[in-house]
């Protein structure tokens, strides 16, 4: 029983001890000539798709939950918000070139197509990015008519 208990302690100064390990959730600053929303004069409808299913992955707009701050959960939710940055980022749309503006519309629709975006882990904790068939086929539209308009 001992043994157990040092195990439990161990486990528990552990968890004090990693949560002063630091992590940036500062978000870079939003130039608005090149966020994405701005350049295309984005209907309102698909701004609010967009913020609440996409930006906070994929954008310097990120709304950090309270869990966040949460080590080791924070290391994770840190990971995936510099991945999606990496992959796309809205707010720094207007500094990329067009062949990769283009692939991420092209990359977009797919995800959407296939479910793919959201993440289903990201849902379950956000409910309003959980988007119905017509909200994705709102975007998927969208993004195809900047594709076949070379808006990009």
């Amino acid at each position: 029983m001992k043994k157990f208990f040092r195990i439990l302690i161990g486990v528990f100064a552990g968890l004090v001890l990693i949560q002063l390990i630091p992590v940036d959730r500062d978000n870079p600053p939003v130039n608005e000539k090149d966020n994405f929303v701005t350049i295309y004069k984005t209907p309102p409808q698909m701004v609010s798709i967009l913020r609440n299913a996409c930006y906070d992955c994929h954008s310097n707009e990120t709304v950090y939950p309270w869990y966040a701050y949460v080590a080791p959960v924070s290391w994770s939710i840190k990971h995936h918000v510099n991945k999606g940055r990496e992959h796309l980022n809205f707010s720094t749309w207007g500094s990329a070139n067009a062949y990769l503006k283009k692939s991420a519309l092209e990359h977009s629709i797919e995800e959407l197509q296939e479910l793919g975006m959201p993440p289903i882990g990201y849902i379950s904790q956000h409910p309003k990015a959980n988007l119905t068939t017509q909200q994705r086929k709102l975007l998927e539209d969208y993004f195809r008519t900047l594709l076949d308009q070379g808006a990009y």
